[in-house]
This record gives C-alpha cells, sequence and structure tokens, in this order.
C-alpha cells in the first residue's frame, strides 16, 4: 500500500491510527500549497483532489479518512480501534459521526472560507460571509459534545478508539486555526489532551 500524504488534520488522522496499530505507511507526500493534489497525477488517484488517499496492492485507490481508517482497521483487527464487536463498532460510529456533522465539517469549513481564504479560494467554492456562522456552530456543538462525554476516561468509555483520535486531531487543529477549545468545555479537554500524550500522535 502507498499513502499520499500531506499537511492538514485528514492526513494526520490516518496517520495516528495506524501508528496505533501499528502499520507502518509507505508514504508519498502531495504539496497541497502548490495545488499538486489538483494536478492530473493526484486527480487519477482522487477525482475530489483531496487527500489523502491510499492505493491498495491490487492498485485500486481509496480515499475519505473514516473509510481508509475502516480498510486499515478490517486488514488488520488487532487493536480494535473502531470495535471488535457490532456494539462497539456503533457506538464508536456514532460519535464520530456526532463530531463529523456537528462540529469538524463546520469548522474546518468555516477556517477554509475566512483564515484560509487566500490558500482555497480558486480550488474550491468560498463564501467568507458564512464562515462566522459556521465557527458559532462548532462552537455550540463542542460545548453540546462536552455534557455528553461527562465522567468518561474516552468516548466510548474505557475503550480508545478511532473516536477519540479524531477529537485530539481536528480540535487540536482547530485551536490552531483561532477556532480554540474553550477550557469550559473540560471533559473534551481532558481527552483531547490524554490523545495528545500518546507517542503515536507525533506521527
Amino acid at each position: 500500500m502507498k499513502f499520499y500524504n500531506s499537511i492538514g488534520p485528514n492526513p494526520q488522522l490516518v496517520r495516528v491510527f495506524a501508528a496505533e496499530k501499528g502499520i507502518k505507511l509507505d508514504m508519498v507526500d502531495v504539496d497541497l500549497m502548490k495545488g499538486e493534489n489538483r494536478q492530473a497525477a493526484h486527480l487519477s488517484r482522487n477525482p475530489a483532489g483531496q487527500t489523502p488517499a491510499l492505493e491498495l496492492d491490487n492498485g485500486a485507490f481509496i480515499s475519505e479518512v473514516t473509510v481508509i481508517c475502516e480498510y486499515l482497521e478490517e486488514k488488520n483487527p488487532k487493536p480494535a480501534l473502531i470495535g471488535a464487536t457490532p456494539e462497539e463498532r456503533a457506538e464508536t460510529r456514532m460519535w464520530v459521526r456526532r463530531m463529523d456533522e456537528n462540529i469538524i465539517v463546520p469548522g474546518l469549513t468555516g477556517f477554509r472560507w475566512a483564515e484560509g481564504q487566500q490558500l482555497f479560494t480558486g480550488r474550491i467554492p468560498v463564501y467568507p460571509e458564512a464562515a462566522p456562522h459556521l465557527k458559532n456552530q462548532a462552537k455550540d456543538r463542542l460545548a453540546w459534545l462536552d455534557k455528553m462525554v461527562e465522567g468518561k476516561t474516552w468516548f466510548c468509555g474505557d475503550r480508545f478508539s478511532l473516536a477519540d483520535i479524531m477529537a485530539g486531531v481536528f480540535f487540536g487543529f482547530m485551536d490552531m486555526v483561532g477556532q480554540k477549545l474553550d477550557p469550559a468545555n473540560k471533559n473534551l479537554t481532558a481527552i483531547v489532551n490524554r490523545v495528545k500524550e500518546r507517542p503515536s500522535f507525533t506521527a
């Protein structure tokens, strides 16, 4: 397998996930700043022009970070980071869905349409007037999510999972681009800090 890597939280999520599983990825860097992801070579790997992409041993390509993580889990089931049973997998996917839809998508879109506007203009549709509203949505939903994880070590209780990696990577990135996690969200802050302390986080 070859992993087409770049800067940004999406590839980092997969790198951390793979490191937790002890999977060594054969990485090929794609320069987003030079727009290599929008050039023909990368578009042949992922027509959406996004990173990362994973080239399988049979020559096929898959993209979308949660899909890549699901594939790696199916090929390398231990340690189970999505789940070892249907019930565990459903629980992990529930938390992943809640974060992705309510916080990560609006938060990152708000960044792309504001602080990242210069980089993303001409690559994707950009609506800067909507950026503050998206950021406010993400901020509101972080407080909503914080209440749901009160008293938990990880999103799935005592079981470390993809959901925790997602929070550590994406909430950490949002923090760096002007959407700081409110310290009042003490439950989420504790989870994010625990993720960042793991050796895999530097992958």
